[in-house]
């Protein structure tokens, strides 16, 4: 299921994917562990808040849409594996 904010998380996974590609090229080049690190955060943090993006828009749909309880219970649950 496609929702509206999904050309959102989108954009937000192709500037984390970017960004990677820049740490990759910054580990080749052999920068110092130190801006590395900050560097991975950075990334983990873009991915981490376009998951979080992606699960509350979901939560959304799922309890706004008219799901039939019990099976927006097990979606709910699921997701929360992820959390």
């Amino acid at each position: 299921m496609k929702h509206s904010s999904h050309p959102d998380i989108v954009k937000r996974l192709t500037r984390a994917e970017g960004h990677l590609r820049s740490v990759i090229a910054m580990i080749e080049a052999g920068k110092p562990c130190v801006e590395l690190a900050q560097q991975l955060h950075a990334v983990e943090s873009a991915v981490a808040k376009a998951k979080k993006e992606l699960i509350h828009d979901h939560i959304e749909h799922c309890l706004e849409d008219g799901h039939d309880t019990k099976n927006a219970l097990r979606e709910l649950k699921q997701l929360a594996n992820y959390l």
